[in-house]
């Protein structure tokens, strides 16, 4: 046996003789006309973004909620390639306080094909708002490397089933006038309703 893999089964052992284990990956569906959206939460890796997202699940505060925004890159015809975003947009009679920020430096998820994510202004401001990304988008890792807020995304989970309506989600028809900043142009004309439930 390895060192490293002597090191990894000690700790093991060590952590199930004092009667701990990681916590499990948590299920929650995405309920939409459109169809669902299975998704396989990461509470070991991201705790904190992870109890948020199913405090709003478990409150049912997300039944108010819609995905509102896809962006897309500009003439797209296959939908492989960009992110859908739904939340409750800061509105005051559900959202709950912000959480802390969860880098990907430190969790260790990475924005791949699947990714659920948090939206967030400046790092620790994240509260209901989420994205889906379709396609490897790793721009949204943290990068300590680069200047300024390098903080990346705090990305908790992935879907596991579905994928194939969050593409029907980003292929929805846009108002090319309404949304502010980068978001211009990428709001959905007529905002989808979501429910969410806890699967496990």
């Amino acid at each position: 046996m390895k060192r490293r893999d002597f090191l990894v089964l000690g700790g093991a052992l060590a952590a199930a003789s004092r009667g701990w284990a990681a916590p499990a990956p948590v299920g929650v569906k995405l309920i939409t006309r459109l169809g669902d959206i299975v998704l396989e939460l990461r509470p070991d890796k991201a705790p904190i973004t992870t109890a948020n997202f199913l405090r709003y699940v478990d409150k049912r505060l997300y039944d108010h909620a819609t995905f509102y925004r896809a962006s897309r890159p500009e003439g797209a015809q296959d939908y492989e390639y960009g992110v859908i975003q739904g939340g409750l947009q800061n509105n005051p009679a559900y959202i709950l306080k912000p959480i802390a920020h969860e880098s990907t430096t430190k969790t260790g998820l990475k924005h791949t094909h699947g990714a659920i994510s948090m939206g967030r202004r400046a790092p620790g401001t994240a509260t209901s708002d989420f994205f889906i990304c379709v396609g490897d988008q790793p721009y949204l890792d943290a990068d300590p490397s680069q200047t300024g807020d390098n903080k990346g995304f705090a990305c908790f989970g992935y879907v596991t089933e579905g994928l194939e309506v969050v593409k029907q989600i980003m292929a929805l028809p846009l108002s090319a006038k309404a949304g502010v900043g980068v978001m211009k142009g990428e709001m959905l004309k007529s905002p989808l309703p979501i429910k969410a439930r806890r699967l496990s």
